[in-house]
C-alpha cells in the first residue's frame, strides 16, 4: 500500500489504540492492512491525516482534520502544538485524565508485547500512571532551546532538526517563562539551556555552535527537550551567561549542588516521588548493602545509605555526575562512588556481589542483557528499576525473567505531562522459573 502513497498525501482513517511514541495506530485497507502511526489523534476518532513518512512496514502521519472527535479531545493550550509545529508535546490535545489513561494503556501493552507478561499478570499488577503535584503546565525545570540559522531560539519539529521559533514554552517552569531567552537573538549559539532549580537558582547557558548539543548516550528528542527523567547530561558546557556554576536542588531532606548541565530530574516533584517509590518497594533494612547503578548525583544512594547505614556503591560514567556524587555524598559513611560505565564496571568485577539491594536508573536505551545478568549473578534480594522508557524496561523485564527474577510490582508516574514520556519504578525479586522455551528465546535474542 505504501508504494501507492507519497509524503504529503491525505488519507482518511479511523484511529485505534495509543502506542508507544505519542501516536495512535490506524490501518489502511482493513484490519490487516497497512499500519499508520497517527499523531494529533485520539482512539476512536475518524480523521484525515497527512502522510509525513513512508517506511517498508508502516507509515507516519499527522491528523489535520477531525471528522468524529473523541470526548477526550481538548483545545491545545499552546499555539505551537499542532502538525508542523513544535514537537515537544505529544498530548496537548488530550484531556489530562485521558493522558493518564493513555499512558497506562501503553505501559500495559508494552509489558505484554515486549515483556512477555500474561494478560492475567498485567491485570494483577494494576498498573496506573499517577499524576505528580502541580498541573500539566509550568513543570519543566530544565529546557534546551535550539537556535536557528538566524539566531532565533525555539524548539524542534517532531522527528526533525527544523527549529520552530516560539515566544514561550508553556510546560516550562514559570521562572523560565519570565526570562528573555525567547525574546532575543543568539547569533553565536547553537542552543540555549535554561534551569530553574528547586533551590531557587536560575541558570542560562548558551551552547556555542562548535559544542555538541547532546551527549552521545542521550538521543535528541522532539522539541529539543531532553527526554527521560534526568536533566541535561553531557560534557561540561561553557561558563553560564547568567547564573551560578552549580545550582541547588532540594530532595530527600538534603541540599544538592549540581552543575546546570548535570544529571537531575526535570519535574520539581519527581526526585522525591521516585525515591519514595524505591524505598516503598525495596523496604531497605538496617545493615543491608546496596548498589546504585547509573547513579548520577547519588540521589538514591543517599536515601539507601540513610535507611540501611550499610555499604552503598554508586556507579556513574559521566564525569560531571561522578564529581557531583562525591561532593554531595561526602558526609555519608560507607558510600563509594565508582567512575565508569555500569556494564564495564560490573563486567570487569570492579564491583562484585553479593549485594542485598540494587537500584538502577539507566538511560532510555535500558540496562541491556550484560548488566541484567551481572545484577542477577550478584543475587540481590530485591531490585528497583527506575525507567524513563517503558519499552526498554519491558525488554529488560523479560531478561530478568529469563534469569529467575519476576516483576513483583510496578509504579508509574506522569513526570512529563503533555508529552508521551512516562517514568516507571519496577520491583524485581528472585523466585521466577521461566518456561524452557522462554529461556531459549531469551538466550537466542541475547546472542544476536
Amino acid at each position: 500500500m505504501s508504494d501507492e502513497l507519497f509524503e504529503g498525501d491525505r488519507i482518511d482513517v479511523t484511529v485505534g489504540e495509543p502506542a508507544h511514541g505519542g501516536h495512535c495506530v490506524a490501518r489502511i485497507g482493513g484490519p490487516h492492512g497497512q499500519v499508520v502511526f497517527v499523531r494529533h489523534a485520539l482512539p476512536g476518532e475518524r480523521v484525515t491525516a497527512v502522510v509525513t513518512e513512508l517506511h517498508k512496514g508502516y507509515l507516519r502521519a499527522d491528523a489535520v482534520e477531525i471528522h468524529e472527535a473523541s470526548p477526550d479531545r481538548v483545545a491545545a493550550p499552546c499555539a505551537f502544538a499542532h502538525p508542523g509545529g513544535c514537537g515537544g508535546c505529544d498530548l496537548q490535545h488530550v484531556a489530562p485524565a485521558a493522558q493518564l489513561a493513555w499512558k497506562s494503556a501503553v505501559v500495559r501493552s508494552l509489558l505484554g508485547r515486549m515483556g512477555g507478561l500474561s494478560s492475567e499478570r498485567i491485570a494483577e499488577l494494576d498498573i496506573r500512571v499517577e499524576p505528580l503535584p502541580g498541573g500539566p503546565l509550568g513543570w519543566r525545570s530544565r529546557v534546551r532551546y535550539a537556535v536557528d540559522a538566524a539566531g532565533r531560539p525555539g524548539l524542534l519539529q517532531h522527528r526533525s532538526h527544523e527549529v520552530v521559533p516560539i515566544d514561550r514554552c508553556l510546560i516550562a517552569h514559570p521562572e523560565l517563562q519570565k526570562l528573555d531567552v525567547t525574546g532575543r537573538l543568539w547569533p553565536d549559539a547553537a542552543a540555549v539551556e535554561v534551569v530553574a532549580s528547586t533551590g531557587g537558582d536560575i541558570s542560562v547557558r548558551p551552547r556555542p555552535a562548535t559544542t555538541a548539543l547532546l551527549a552521545p548516550a542521550e538521543p535528541v528528542a522532539p522539541g529539543a527537550l531532553v527526554p527521560g527523567g534526568n536533566g541535561l547530561p553531557g560534557e561540561p558546557a561553557e561558563a553560564p551567561a547568567d547564573g551560578p556554576a552549580e545550582v541547588t536542588e532540594l530532595a530527600v531532606g538534603r541540599k544538592w549542588q549540581v552543575p546546570p548541565d548535570g544529571f537531575w530530574q526535570v519535574h520539581p516533584a519527581a526526585a522525591d516521588t521516585l525515591v519514595g517509590a524505591v524505598l516503598e518497594l525495596l523496604q531497605p533494612a538496617e545493615g543491608e548493602s546496596s548498589w546504585d547503578l547509573y547513579g548520577g548525583a547519588g540521589l538514591f544512594a543517599a536515601a539507601l545509605a540513610e535507611r540501611t547505614r550499610g555499604r552503598v556503591t554508586v556507579i556513574e560514567s559521566a564525569p560531571v555526575g561522578v564529581t557531583a556524587a562525591r561532593t554531595n555524598l561526602a558526609d555519608l559513611n560507607g558510600v563509594e562512588v565508582v567512575a565508569g560505565r555500569v556494564d564495564v564496571a560490573l563486567g570487569r568485577r570492579r564491583v562484585t556481589g553479593p549485594v542485598d539491594l540494587v537500584v538502577l536508573d539507566p538511560p532510555r536505551t535500558g540496562a541491556g542483557t550484560k548488566v541484567v545478568r551481572a545484577i542477577t549473578t550478584a543475587r540481590p534480594r530485591a531490585v528497583a528499576y527506575v525507567a524513563c522508557d517503558p519499552a526498554a524496561l519491558s525488554r529488560d523485564v523479560q531478561t530478568f525473567a529469563a534469569e529467575g527474577y519476576k516483576l513483583a510490582a510496578l509504579k508509574a508516574y506522569d513526570c512529563f505531562p503533555m508529552t508521551q514520556h512516562i517514568e516507571c519504578v519496577a520491583l524485581l525479586v528472585p523466585g521466577y522459573q521461566p518456561p524452557a522455551e522462554q529461556v531459549v528465546s531469551s538466550n537466542d535474542a541475547a546472542g544476536q
